[in-house]
């Protein structure tokens, strides 16, 4: 049994065909190599002040494992500090992934959405939010260590 196609369907397929062709001719270009450049650069120097950070405090003494967690937390109060006051979004234009890949990236996902409630005040707005904003990703962190750590004693004895 022979099925005629249906007009309807195919005057559909070629409305869309014409769309998806309308669409590529509008569509802006991104510079690629700009956006890669910058996120290079902008995430290098991100890198490059965490790691001089690092050397200061074991220049100064600090243990290793000390140096890197203080690290962590200096960089993790700067993406915080610098989205706060407007600057790390600024930066997060310019540098696209380059400014997200770093852990200030990770401060400035959580303060940014917290940001958000400024209105409701900075202590039931602000302060209540970043809480629930920070609270999945913080469980996710705790069950991931908490699995690596016993996979790391299993594998150990």
């Amino acid at each position: 049994m022979l099925t005629t196609p249906d007009p309807a369907n195919q005057l559909k397929k070629i409305e869309i065909e014409d769309y998806e062709t309308l669409v590529q001719q509008v569509k802006p270009k991104p510079p690629l190599l700009k956006n890669s450049f910058w996120a290079f650069v902008v995430g290098g120097v991100i890198c490059m002040l965490a790691q001089a950070i690092q050397n200061y405090l074991l220049s100064k003494g600090a243990g290793k494992t000390d140096a890197a967690s203080w690290t962590s937390v200096i960089m993790i109060f700067l993406g915080a500090l610098l989205t706060g006051i407007g600057v790390y979004n600024e930066l997060g234009k310019i540098a696209g992934a380059g400014s997200i890949v770093p852990i200030t990236g990770f401060s400035n996902a959580i303060v940014a959405s917290a940001m958000e409630f400024k209105r409701e005040g900075y202590i039931f707005g602000v302060g209540a939010r970043i809480f629930s904003v920070a609270g999945p990703t913080l469980v996710f962190g705790f069950v991931i260590a908490v699995l690596i750590g016993a996979i790391k004693v299993f594998i150990s004895s």
